[in-house]
């Protein structure tokens, strides 16, 4: 058997693979990617955020029609099924694997499909389809499995009415009832996109509100818009059974509640991409979750191999675990990295309206004793809004009372995830220069989304004394 060699191997070709692998080809490093699936670009651009972010588009692209006064006389006549916009999310993932499998090329990283185990700290098998073998060494390994539903071992998932975020991209119609367990990103994502195409949703949490990691009021302005659509939501409920029949499936809870639908779907937990890699042959354990320890330059138990993304735990955000793998691949090729990934990152989570922020919220900024105002401008007050018709939303700047500095940024409305990358640049920059005063002294293009930031900067101003 003819043993290939490399300088660095790179498992998995998610957003932290293909950053890993980008930076270590430019480095001038004989790379290879090992892809498990049959296509490159991981669980981001095939099960998860590409295909789910499409969705919402879809869904958003719907509801403006139906709004719109122009198609009011043909409004009622539109009838679409989930599996209709399943289809138009495949056109921009096939996009985006031709996209990435051409980053490969042109950087001569060589791509092998196959499922890679690990024979000793320096060498893999990779099982290529058709039952073949093959072995690979390399100095440096970097780990980018990814993350996939968490399973609990009791319940059956091959049952057609209980589904995970994955498998419910399998579904090819449109149920009349869901019940999603799990409020966090995921559940509050597919309650948003399937109350819009008049499911019955039920969001069952298993925790007091609704992405208790958001600034409260964000949070309440969600619960309320959801309910608004139809969905019911309630909040500190734990799974007790699932059964799953022939006329529907019925969640069980522990409080005594049973919540009967066509489909169930289970939004509860990932679990790390480390089954039947071989790594505990070579000295490095996953955590019960899968999910492998590192330090804080991404080092497993063996200096030599490293993990980034969702494989290693939070944040498990596909813009965070690209960074993760620049930042890897820098300190393979020079043995340090004289830049650090920013502390404060933004989220972006795409229910109708979207929802992104970056910083503390008021919570924390109160438990922490510091003095803040908050600045606040209202979407049905901005003349881009009006004309667009998505007056939903606010902006909410929170920020110190005697610096000025920007402490936190929260957006609720649509276009969110682009309008706050307008704040965290300025909330990054060092000094005097993080000021809520830039947005009072600075131009805005009108009538544009982003006015917002004059508006509740000049909002905030004057609330100080």
């Amino acid at each position: 058997m003819t043993i290939r060699t490399f300088d660095t191997i790179v498992i998995g070709t998610g957003p932290g693979g293909e950053g890993a692998a980008m930076k270590l080809a430019k480095a001038g490093q004989q790379v290879a990617v090992v892809e498990a699936h049959t296509a490159v670009g991981g669980g981001c651009t095939h099960w998860g955020t590409i295909p789910s972010k499409a969705l919402r588009h879809s869904i958003q692209t719907l509801a403006d029609y139906r709004r719109n006064p122009i198609f009011q006389h043909t409004r009622d006549q539109i009838e679409v099924e989930f599996p209709d916009l399943l289809r138009a999310a495949d056109g921009v993932i096939n996009a985006q694997v031709s996209t990435r499998y051409r980053y490969y090329q042109r950087n001569r990283v060589k791509v092998i499909f196959g499922r890679a185990r690990f024979l000793a700290p320096d060498r893999i098998a990779v099982s290529r389809p058709g039952g073949t073998d093959e072995e690979l060494t390399a100095r440096h390994f970097v780990i980018a499995t990814g993350s996939r539903p968490y399973h609990p071992p009791e319940m059956d998932f091959n049952h057609p009415r209980v589904r995970d975020s994955d498998s419910i991209l399998a579904l090819r119609h449109t149920p009349r009832s869901l019940t999603i367990y799990g409020a966090g990103v995921i559940g509050c994502e597919y309650a948003s996109i399937m109350s819009y195409l008049d499911v019955k949703v039920n969001l069952v949490n298993t925790r007091d509100r609704l992405l208790s990691f958001l600034d409260d009021e964000i949070t309440d302005a969600l619960s309320y818009h959801l309910r608004h659509s139809g969905v019911v939501i309630r909040n500190d409920e734990t799974a007790e059974r699932v059964e799953a029949g022939d006329d529907g499936v019925v969640l069980h809870c522990h409080s005594g509640k049973k919540f009967k639908t066509d489909v169930l779907l289970w939004a509860n937990g990932r679990t790390g991409n480390t089954r039947d890699l071989g790594l505990e042959a070579i000295g490095i354990t996953p955590n019960k979750r899968g999910q492998l320890e590192v330090n804080a330059s991404y080092q497993t138990a063996l200096p030599h191999v490293y993990a980034v993304g969702d494989v290693v735990g939070p944040p498990a955000l596909a813009s965070a675990s690209y960074d993760q793998g620049r930042f890897v691949g820098a300190h393979i090729t020079d043995g340090a990295c004289d830049w650090s990934l920013i502390e404060e990152f933004p989220t972006g989570i795409y229910t109708v309206p979207e929802i992104s922020s970056i910083g503390r919220t008021e919570r924390e900024l109160t438990a922490a004793q510091v003095p803040y105002e908050v600045a606040e401008a209202g979407f049905k007050s901005l003349a881009r809004a009006q004309i667009t018709g998505h007056t939903v939303g606010m902006l909410k700047i929170l920020f110190h009372r005697e610096t000025l500095a920007i402490l936190g940024i929260h957006c609720f409305g649509e276009q969110a995830a682009e309008i706050v990358h307008i704040g965290q640049a300025i909330m990054s920059q060092p000094g005097a220069a993080n000021s809520i005063r830039y947005f009072t002294e600075t131009t805005f293009n009108y009538p544009t989304m982003a006015e917002a930031y004059r508006v509740a900067a000049l909002n905030g101003l004057n609330r100080l004394f």
